[in-house]
C-alpha cells in the first residue's frame, strides 16, 4: 500500500455523506483502497464538501448518469479499468472536474492523464491540506453555472463563434457545435478574458492549476481544431514565439435570454 500524510479510519466504500453546507460541491472519489478512499473523503468532509466513494470505476461511471459529480478523484490503479480509461470516459462524455491522485509518477502518466482530460495530477504520498485546497480551486473555477431562477446569462462571441460557460457549448454560426471538456472551457475563458493580449505559459498554468508546458500545448491543440479552420495556420489563437498565446479578435460578451423556470 502506498504511504500517505494522513490519519487511517475505517469506512465503508460507495457511502455517501451530505454536509449541511448544501451548497457544497458533490466530489466522487474513485479508489479501490479503502482506507485511503476514507482518508480523502473525511479531508473533503471536513471543508463540507458531500462525497461518495467508489472501489470501482466502472460503478463510478454509472453512478454519475444518474447524479453527476461537479469533481471526480481518481486513482489510475482500478481493479476493474486502467484510471486513464476512466478519465478518457469521463472527459468525453461528462462535464465533471478531473483530478487524478495516484502513486504513479512518470512523467509520462503525468502528461498522458492530462492530455486525457484531467484537470490536476496529484501523485501519493499526499497532503491533505493541498489536497483540499486544489479540489476548492477546481471547484471554484467549474462553478461557472447559471444560479437557479435565473433566465438569462452571459455568453461570449468572437468571429463567428459563440461560447456558452454555463453548458460549455462552443457553437458557429453554420450550425457546427463542440462540447469542450472542462480543461478546454477554462482555457478558452483565460482567453476570453484577455483578448488581443498575449498570455506567457506560466500564467495559463496558473490559470488551468496544471503544472506542465506541455499540457497547456497539448490542450491548446485541442481548443485550435476545434476554432480553426486550418489549425496548422491559426487565425484566432496565435502563438507568440517566445512569450505565449494571444486570442485575436474583439470579443462581446451578450446577454442569453432561456426559458424561465416553473
Amino acid at each position: 500500500m502506498t504511504n500517505h500524510t494522513m490519519t487511517n479510519h475505517t469506512t465503508t466504500n460507495h457511502t455517501t455523506t451530505h454536509s449541511s453546507h448544501t451548497n457544497k460541491a458533490l466530489i466522487y472519489v474513485i479508489e479501490d483502497e479503502a482506507d485511503i478512499a476514507t482518508l480523502i473523503a473525511d479531508a473533503l468532509r471536513a471543508f463540507g464538501f458531500r462525497v461518495t466513494t467508489f472501489p470501482t470505476g466502472r460503478q463510478a461511471l454509472q453512478a454519475i448518469q444518474q447524479q453527476p459529480a461537479d469533481v471526480c478523484i481518481i486513482d489510475l490503479g482500478l481493479p476493474d479499468m486502467d484510471g486513464l480509461t476512466c478519465i478518457r470516459e469521463l472527459s468525453a462524455n461528462t462535464d465533471t472536474g478531473l483530478v487524478v491522485l495516484t502513486g504513479r509518477d512518470s512523467l509520462t502518466d503525468r502528461v498522458l492523464g492530462l492530455e486525457l482530460g484531467a484537470d490536476d495530477y496529484i501523485t501519493k504520498p499526499f497532503d491533505s491540506r493541498e489536497l483540499v485546497a486544489r479540489i476548492s480551486r477546481l471547484v471554484r473555477r467549474l462553478a461557472i453555472q447559471p444560479q437557479p431562477g435565473t433566465c438569462s446569462r452571459k455568453v461570449a462571441r468572437i468571429a463567428h463563434w459563440q461560447f456558452d460557460p454555463a453548458t460549455l457549448l462552443l457553437s458557429h454560426d453554420n450550425g457546427d457545435n463542440h462540447n469542450l471538456s472542462s480543461g478546454e472551457a477554462n482555457l478558452l475563458m483565460s482567453l476570453l478574458r484577455s483578448p488581443n493580449r498575449i498570455l506567457s505559459r506560466e500564467q495559463l498554468i496558473s490559470d488551468q492549476t496544471i503544472p506542465y508546458d506541455r499540457s497547456i500545448d497539448s490542450r491548446m491543440s485541442r481548443l485550435r481544431k476545434k476554432l480553426e479552420q486550418n489549425p496548422r495556420q491559426p487565425v484566432l489563437i496565435k502563438t507568440v514565439y517566445g512569450a505565449g498565446y494571444m486570442l485575436a479578435g474583439r470579443v462581446e460578451w451578450r446577454l442569453l435570454q432561456t426559458d424561465q423556470p416553473d
